[in-house]
């Protein structure tokens, strides 16, 4: 569902990379954690995902989609199939949260049918259904948040990215959220969260991958903690960041660094479940909206 081999980007000005080599597989339907202090390079991560940058190096895989042959005029289509939530929300104030959530359809190209069936499914899956018609300033940080995700799941993403979702919420809030979060989970959405709450990790214990300047430095695939030391500096009882030797997810004919292949063009609009340069094959997803 999401792979990187061999990924570098390195900014212009900068010491060191943003990303140095890095590998990783996230099968679908898993709930990752992706930790590491500020400057770790988790957000240059996101960025890659989303598309926002573009790496030195390595091949980017997104459901079944190879990132270097996707065209920049076909690249807001390509993020319609990623939900990103956000730590500030970025919601429409002077629109409610109905509109907030229809206003993201409606960029989507859904019919106002389609819009106007969706939207109270979505509400009432995030636990504001009551809340509908209200504006962002007359909700709670919490309320806020549901509203980010319901926007964010309205399409029915495969992958849902959630940067910071409870960096500005109390602990009973965050726990909520991330509940929230879970369910989504079980339907068969593949979700990654960057996180500094110690507290939520610990709790899930899902898997955790924590970077380290650039680097993977530990991926606990089941049964994950929160491993950063007690100042977010450091990584508490590992080895040094550089014991993770990066490893290639792609097989030697599949590989660009093995074999370089010819250029082809990727269909924007195939099937997303197409794994077969990870080998996985993607299990049934039961739909968030019925």
């Amino acid at each position: 569902m999401i792979l990187f081999d061999h990924v570098t980007k390195h900014y212009h000005g900068d010491s060191r990379p943003a990303l140095d080599n890095i590998s990783m597989h996230i099968a679908a339907n898993e709930f990752v954690f992706l930790v590491g202090k500020s400057g770790a390079g988790k957000s240059t991560l996101l960025k890659m995902i989303t598309k926002e940058e573009i790496p030195d190096s390595g091949k980017i895989v997104i459901g079944g989609i190879d990132l270097d042959y996707v065209k920049k005029k076909h690249i807001p289509n390509y993020r319609r199939r990623i939900g990103v939530v956000f730590q500030d929300y970025k919601l429409l104030p002077t629109r409610t949260v109905y509109e907030n959530v229809a206003f993201a359809l409606e960029i989507a190209g859904m019919s106002n049918h389609e819009i106007e069936n969706t939207v109270p499914k979505v509400l009432d899956l995030v636990g504001l259904s009551d809340k509908a018609y209200r504006f962002p300033d007359n909700l709670s940080g919490g309320e806020r948040q549901r509203v980010s995700i319901a926007r964010s799941v309205a399409r029915q993403p495969k992958i849902l990215i959630a940067d910071e979702p409870t960096g500005n919420l109390d602990v009973l809030t965050s726990k909520e959220i991330i509940d929230l979060l879970q369910k989504i989970n079980d339907y068969g959405t593949t979700v990654l969260v960057t996180t500094h709450d110690a507290s939520i990790v610990n709790l899930l214990k899902k898997r955790v991958i924590t970077m380290k300047d650039g680097k993977i430095v530990s991926d606990q695939k089941e049964h994950g903690i929160y491993r950063l030391d007690g100042n977010n500096d450091g990584i508490s009882r590992l080895p040094h960041p550089g014991y993770m030797r990066a490893t290639s997810y792609l097989s030697p004919e599949e590989n660009p660094l093995a074999h370089k292949k010819s250029v082809i063009e990727v269909n924007i609009n195939q099937n997303e479940n197409n794994n077969e340069l990870t080998g996985h094959k993607t299990p049934k997803r039961r739909r968030l909206i019925q």
